[in-house]
């Protein structure tokens, strides 16, 4: 996109308007960071956006050119000692960064001896990169035959096959026919899904289609059974342009949707407010607290389907309206004639379901008949003679492969989330809360869709359009599990400044800590205040979201100390579980800063 490293750089986001952000993550696999770097490693919103959503991220290691062909010679053809050094080292970075492999894309001529060493290199760093990263990947572009002449195949064929062997897959070059399909998938064999078939969106050369063609490219890629890497995505943005951004994207991939399988939820708690990363203002309960535009992917929620019926349904970002971040998602439709009602599929799971569930939605009507309609949410079970819920037994039938479940409305929140669904009766500037229980026995869970049902019969068409703030699926049994605790708290790069006034200091400092992986949604860091004398500390105030382990605090205004005294800013930092459920301040990070004048006087 660009050459890379745009407003993505920037680790605690930018007041960038109208960005790009991806938020389909529902119809991928692998996201690859791509750009001409030789070592491009993935901006950590990428990171943090794709984990978030299940899907695994690979940084590009490239060579090129002129100079591309030096680098190859002195890594490869300088033998064993110095290959493994350089897949040792790419390992290393994967697992420091928290991303999942790497797309190797050699794009220059091999003398004789750096290819001899090629293959070799490629299975030692699938190796390594297996034993540093869980799940981890290593994929090789199509570029380089056996013989080290650059001549891109179109295809899995013997001139390229033995670099397939040696890693995980293989990134197949664009511009191919169908024959080019046929071939790959008998040579492939049992491997046929590890063959990524190149599409580029942009439609560079001879290609079977691009852009809003790109289905056309995914039909044939299918029905040879071979799995597709869809190649600079960001055509959308690049060149229809920042304008109706959103609506385009939705349209490309509501086009493919048909012949991408759904990427499953796999494990709970699910919780969301569909944020895609991005706003023009921020929104904390129902209310737009900040003005103006914002831009950070490790800010993104997880994300649904988006599914789209042309005519018939459409789901998509809302930025003039949230319950919290910077967008709700709106879901658009219609109730044909004599139906009650409509079932929007909003996630897909692949997971045991544990014996309750708690479940919770905010939801928010428009229009001016929104009180014709009621919402509900339903869940879908995979057909097991074993699965139960606390009413009915689901049994096998051949029009219903699968069991439907109807969570119970309930009054009021259960004693165990009373704290964070402080009213589900009624929700605040027009937003309304629903909580439900479903106890489910011996089953699978399948899909999680909205119902939105009319209040009465109707032989008319009848259209709808509600905004979804949030939704949570919990697992009533892991609720009452203790968080991990804040740990290693510490402050460094502290830079002190005279304030905006003779009385006051400014303060920048960069945050540190240790927290398990993955167990946190994000971090509030939080200031209790300063006080150069004792006094009652005031309640914590915000200072900002962390979306990782470290955050650069800047411009904090603290009281400059009289000569002789000291001051004292104690500093929080509260994880907030992907549950969003409460923890107890006794876990959080706590950091007490010590400060005074130097010696002399002098700041």
């Amino acid at each position: 996109m660009r050459g890379g490293y745009l407003e993505d750089r920037f680790i605690q986001g930018s007041a960038t308007r109208n960005p790009y952000v991806f938020y389909h993550w529902r119809y991928i696999d692998i996201f690859v960071y791509f750009s001409h770097h030789t070592v491009t490693i993935p901006p950590v919103c990428w990171t943090n956006a794709a984990h978030r959503n299940g899907v695994p991220v690979l940084g590009t290691f490239i060579t090129e050119w002129t100079d591309g062909e030096k680098l190859c010679e002195a890594f490869l053809a300088g033998g064993e000692e110095a290959y493994r050094a350089v897949s040792h080292q790419l390992a290393r970075i994967a697992q420091h960064y928290r991303f999942d492999g790497w797309l190797i894309n050699i794009e220059n001529t091999l003398s004789a001896a750096a290819v001899g060493n090629l293959s070799p290199f490629l299975r030692h760093l699938t190796a390594q990169v297996h034993g540093a990263v869980p799940g981890g990947l290593v994929i090789w572009y199509d570029s380089i035959l056996e013989s080290g002449t650059l001549k891109w195949q179109n295809e899995l064929n013997e001139q390229n096959r033995v670099f397939f062997d040696a890693c995980d897959g293989l990134f197949v070059n664009y511009n191919w026919k169908e024959e080019h399909l046929e071939r790959t998938r008998e040579l492939a064999g049992q491997r046929h899904a590890d063959v990524y078939i190149g599409v580029d969106v942009f439609a560079r050369g001879d290609v079977v289609g691009g852009g809003f063609d790109t289905n056309k490219s995914l039909s044939l890629i299918r029905k040879h059974g071979l799995s597709a890497a869809i190649f600079a995505p960001g055509w959308v943005y690049e060149h229809l342009g920042e304008e109706n951004f959103l609506q385009n994207e939705n349209k490309f991939w509501g086009l493919l949707e048909g012949y991408l399988p759904t990427h499953s939820i796999c494990t709970l708690p699910l919780a969301t407010s569909f944020s895609v990363g991005m706003g023009t203002g921020m929104f904390v309960s129902g209310k737009e607290e900040e003005a103006g535009p914002w831009y950070n992917l490790s800010a993104q929620e997880i994300q649904p389907l988006y599914p789209e019926r042309r005519g018939q349904l459409s789901t998509s970002c809302c930025l003039q309206d949230a319950w919290c971040g910077g967008s709700s998602l709106r879901v658009q439709g219609t109730i044909p004639p004599g139906e009650e009602r409509v079932a929007i599929r909003l996630f897909s799971f692949q997971m045991h379901a544990p014996p309750k569930l708690f479940l919770n939605l905010l939801y928010k009507m428009e229009g001016p008949h929104g009180d014709d309609f009621t919402v509900a949410l339903e869940l879908t079970t995979w057909h097991s003679s074993r699965c139960h819920d606390s009413t009915v037994t689901v049994l096998p039938s051949e029009d219903e492969p699968h069991g439907r479940h109807h969570p119970r409305l309930l009054p009021a929140p259960p004693p165990a989330l009373s704290r964070l669904l402080a009213a589900c009766s009624h929700g605040a500037q027009g937003w309304t809360s629903r909580c439900y229980e479903q106890e489910l026995r011996g089953c699978s869970l399948r899909d999680l869709s909205l119902l939105v049902s009319r209040q009465q019969a109707s032989p008319q068409e009848t259209s709808f359009s509600c905004l979804l703030g949030e939704l949570r699926v919990l697992d009533a049994g892991s609720m009452a599990a203790s968080p991990p605790q804040v740990q290693n708290l510490t402050a460094s790069q502290l830079w002190w400044q005279d304030g905006p006034s003779v009385e006051q200091l400014s303060l920048s400092l960069t945050l540190r800590w240790t927290f398990p992986p993955r167990r946190a949604a994000c971090f509030r860091v939080l200031s209790q205040g300063t006080r150069c004398h004792r006094a009652q500390p005031p309640q914590p105030q915000l200072v900002g979201l962390a979306h990782g382990c470290q955050y650069r605090a800047v411009g904090l205004s603290v009281p400059r100390p009289a000569p002789g005294q000291s001051c004292q800013l104690e500093l929080l930092v509260e994880p907030v579980l992907p549950s969003e459920l409460p923890v107890d301040p006794e876990q959080w990070g706590r950091l007490l800063l010590v400060y005074s004048e130097p010696a002399g006087g002098s700041s």
